[in-house]
């Protein structure tokens, strides 16, 4: 995923069918700037599935709250898929319900879809994706889906904010649950805070977005994190994969945790000390003017 360019946040804060593959004109990202101090028109979407407790905590917090939520998601669980989008000739879309679209495709392909089609024309506000049932810290955020629908509303010029609950160790799937209603009262306050801060303008400046994990506190989940740190996305990998010889041209897989100590600034920092981090994310590959100098010098002189 192209989470390289860091930003300091400081300066952020100023029925069924099936739809063929045609390329309809995507929804103008300048067409619907922020209502200033009025609810917002949201894409809320996620990697975990249109049902999973985290979008539906999501869809009812951020609608009690004001804000006018339609949910455009994943269909099956897409956990991992990071960025990817199929790139089919059709694509199965449901719409089980009022104000749902479920389709059959990554968070990529959903939030594709619903620029594309369920706002056709004019823009959401702000695309959520989350919340994520676990941290998308470090290079968990590199695999990651729920960053991956960031993204691809990033590319579209739209604001995006990718929202996960859970620290590096592992609590109960329940504690997890309860942990997500204090990320989504704190997505409500973040996402007032941006809306205040832009008045009639983007909630975000172009091409960026941000990455919220919020971690969980207190033996039930339920309790306050400890505060609210602006950081970056640490450079270790948090996973590794090791591998078994079969013997019958399979290998044996297992994933495990391999974390490394925290670099000072850093999302893991942050979430291990029970902060919530914030961090910028873009859309594209620059890692900044610095290491475009850096390779300048390596290839100076080189010729084809």
């Amino acid at each position: 995923m192209r989470l390289k360019r860091v930003l300091p946040l400081a300066a952020l804060m100023l029925c069924t069918s099936t739809v063929a593959g045609t390329a309809p004109a995507l929804a103008d990202p300048q067409a619907s700037p922020a209502p200033a101090g009025g609810p917002l028109r949201i894409l809320l979407t996620n990697d975990d599935g249109y049902n999973a407790p985290g979008i539906r905590k999501a869809f009812e917090r951020l609608t009690a709250a004001g804000h006018d939520v339609t949910i455009v998601a994943p269909l099956t669980n897409q956990s991992g898929t990071g960025t990817k989008m199929a790139g089919s000739p059709s694509v199965t879309v449901k719409h089980p319900e009022p104000k749902v679209w479920a389709v059959d495709g990554t968070p990529g392909d959903s939030v594709a879809f619903g620029l594309a089609q369920v706002f056709a024309g004019r823009a959401p506000d702000l695309v959520v994706s989350g919340t994520n049932f676990g941290p998308n810290v470090a290079g968990l955020a590199n695999h990651s889906g729920t960053v991956g629908g960031a993204v691809a509303a990033l590319e579209h010029g739209v604001p995006a904010i990718a929202l996960s609950t859970g620290g590096t160790s592992a609590p109960d799937p329940v504690t997890t649950v309860n942990a997500m209603g204090p990320t989504l009262d704190f997505a409500v306050k973040l996402i007032d805070r941006l809306r205040s801060r832009a008045r009639s303008g983007a909630l975000l400046p172009q091409g960026v977005g941000l990455n919220v994990n919020h971690p969980v506190v207190g033996s039930d989940g339920k309790g306050t994190a400890a505060g609210v740190a602006s950081t970056f996305q640490d450079p270790q990998t948090v996973l590794e994969p090791e591998y078994t010889d079969a013997g019958d041209g399979t290998w044996k897989m297992t994933v495990k945790v391999a974390l490394r100590p925290a670099a000072r600034g850093g999302d893991v920092e942050a979430v291990n000390a029970g902060r919530i981090a914030v961090s910028p994310i873009n859309a594209d590959w620059n890692t900044g003017p610095a290491d475009t100098a850096v390779t300048a010098a390596l290839i100076a002189g080189l010729r084809p």
